[in-house]
């Protein structure tokens, strides 16, 4: 893998970990369609995936360190009583959300796999990932119109975590969206954008966490060639400062344009799922 590569696929996972267009969609379509020859079961691949994860991770305690530095006090009981018990009460929440892709994943992480090599497949999952944004927004606009209150995070129930959660395992299909899907299940627990996008980030942190730390012993029996971990750093960099201006434009993004926010990314899902899908139907065809 050149260091062009590297770069310019850190960056996609950098952006589309966190917009909602899905970035595993994007990893398998666009190297696809740009002819690039990724050998993913190569021993240069997986280290490189492991940084990548590292980086996105780091991007996002780094944004939301208060938030887990209030956690950690939570549970340390380092904080004023009504602080500790909601800080704990969140930290459950986010346990919650987190356990059923966890679950999902460890049983069917061998055949979600095998659609990595289904490119066209994926260009489908990613249309119906833009169908998924447009009817969250429209069910949430008529709950807003029928005088349905947005809620803070601190207000969800664990059963609303769940659920939320559960929404995460969609992503577990390369096309469809991790925080795609967790913002819109947010949204109908009556989360308004920004609450809705607050959570699903802070769960995405254990979730990305807990992939790359699983990938670890197979990287310390992996033969990795040589020069492999500089290409591989530089990748990291370039995906945690991605991933970093991302999450920062992405908040603010979703507190300023509360009444559509989704609109724009299911729009663009469907559009690159049907045009990637073209290109690679009549590419191979010719």
């Amino acid at each position: 893998m050149t260091y062009l590569h590297a770069l310019l696929i850190a960056v996609l996972q950098g952006a589309t970990e966190l917009f909602p267009v899905s970035s595993l969609g994007h990893a398998v379509i666009v190297p696809a369609v740009l002819g690039w020859r990724l050998d993913q079961h190569a021993p240069a691949f997986l280290p490189f995936l492991v940084l990548l994860h590292l980086g996105t991770a780091a991007a996002l305690l780094g944004y939301f360190w208060r938030d887990w530095w209030a956690l950690g006090l939570g549970v340390l009981g380092a904080s004023s009583a009504q602080r500790v018990a909601e800080s704990r009460y969140i930290l459950l929440l986010i346990v919650v959300a987190t356990l059923p892709a966890v679950l999902l994943g460890g049983l069917f992480e061998h055949r979600l796999r095998e659609l990595f090599g289904a490119p066209l497949l994926v260009c489908g999952f990613l249309v119906v990932n833009g169908v998924l944004l447009l009817a969250g927004e429209r069910l949430r606009r008529r709950d807003a119109a029928a005088g349905g209150a947005a809620r803070p995070i601190a207000t969800l129930t664990v059963t609303d975590a769940l659920i939320i959660g559960v929404w995460q395992c969609l992503a577990l299909l390369p096309g469809l969206s991790r925080s795609g899907a967790t913002i819109t299940g947010g949204l109908l627990r009556r989360l308004d954008h920004a609450a809705s996008a607050h959570f699903s980030f802070l769960i995405a942190t254990p979730i990305i966490l807990a992939a790359t730390v699983k990938e670890v012993p197979k990287l310390l029996h992996a033969g990795v060639p040589a020069g492999t971990f500089t290409v591989a750093s530089v990748a990291a960099v370039a995906a945690g400062l991605t991933a970093l201006a991302s999450t920062a434009f992405l908040m603010r993004y979703f507190r300023n344009n509360d009444r559509w926010a989704l609109d724009p990314f299911a729009y663009y899902c469907i559009a690159a799922g049907l045009a990637g899908g073209a290109a690679l139907y009549f590419g191979a065809a010719a």
